[in-house]
């Protein structure tokens, strides 16, 4: 079974917002999509779930358009939004019946199904506590389980660990990790956190200004970058005129700066140790270490977009 989305494109009054988007799931895939605020990641992620109409474009299940017909996809479809879909007056379980009859399940099979998803998530213990009393981690724990009641064969998740403890991203990384290996269930994962990226996904999307500006696997995303190093230097003190001084050398691309760690990228043909050393005497800037990495995925991020994820 796949799932694709066929030269996407969504205008609100004079703005393309996202520009003739092409991509595709197929069954078992956990699929990236990465981009920084306003890429049009969200409105992409509506336009695939069937919530709002694409300006022109198609979204199609195993090759037949699903516009006209959204029941069909919605029937194998489950969906996380970014922001927390819940009744915060009701309970954990309250909340996953409700839904549960939303899919038109009752009974003994109702009843079934929200203790699997309870077990899933970590919540049985807690299924009878009311949501508001929850932390932000279980609230996004049982938004998951919330779009996995019908049993989809693929879910749309948009930032699902936004804003929570360590100790709850992590075993909602597992937890989507698992479903893909013991249900082959197909994923669409968008993040701030490449981290995640890195340990789910089996290809990536990296989307800026309304389009797709890069695919492929995690190594051919990387080979973007194999005329490149990352070249990274800590120092005692950051000097603005070493920075100043880098960002003006033609070799240099990408300088950004975290505390007393600075990151560039320069071709590999070029002896850029020379140069660091000497701008570094210029300025009166000390090193601690110089050392040249691989680039990362979010190397590429920020040589493609010019922003790294999370700006």
């Amino acid at each position: 079974m796949m799932l694709e989305a066929v030269e996407l494109t969504k205008q609100f009054k004079q703005t393309k917002v996202v520009n003739g988007v092409n991509l595709y799931l197929e069954k078992g895939e956990i699929v990236g999509l990465l981009g920084p605020n306003g890429a049009g990641k969200s409105t992409t992620i509506s336009m695939i779930s069937t919530l709002i109409p694409p300006t022109s474009g198609d979204v199609r299940l195993n090759n037949k358009s699903v516009i006209k017909e959204p029941s069909k996809l919605r029937k194998v479809l489950g969906v996380v939004p970014q922001e927390i879909a819940l009744y915060s007056d009701l309970s954990a379980k309250e909340n996953l019946q409700f839904f549960g009859r939303i899919h038109r399940l009752s009974g003994a099979r109702l009843q079934k199904k929200v203790d699997e998803i309870l077990e899933q998530i970590g919540l049985t213990d807690r299924q009878n506590d009311l949501v508001k009393h929850f932390s932000g981690g279980m609230k996004r724990r049982l938004n998951i389980g919330v779009a996995l009641l019908h049993e989809p064969e693929f879910i749309i998740m948009d930032e699902p660990t936004v804003g929570i403890d360590p100790q709850s991203r992590n075993y909602i990384l597992e937890t989507v990790k698992r479903l893909n290996e013991e249900k082959q269930m197909t994923v669409l994962y968008t993040s701030h956190y490449m981290e995640e990226v890195e340990f789910l996904c089996d290809r990536i999307y990296i989307m800026d200004k309304g389009s797709i500006i890069a695919s492929g696997t995690k190594e051919e995303i990387k080979n973007i970058l194999s005329s490149e190093n990352t070249v990274e230097m800590k120092v005692e003190k950051v000097q603005e005129p070493f920075i100043d001084a880098l960002r003006l050398q033609p070799v240099v691309n990408h300088v950004t700066v975290q505390d007393r760690v600075i990151t560039i990228l320069a071709p590999k043909e070029i002896n850029v140790f020379r140069l660091l050393f000497k701008l570094a005497e210029e300025t009166n800037t000390v090193f601690t270490s110089v050392e040249i990495k691989t680039p990362t995925l979010e190397d590429v991020f920020l040589h493609l977009t010019g922003r790294a994820l999370r700006d």
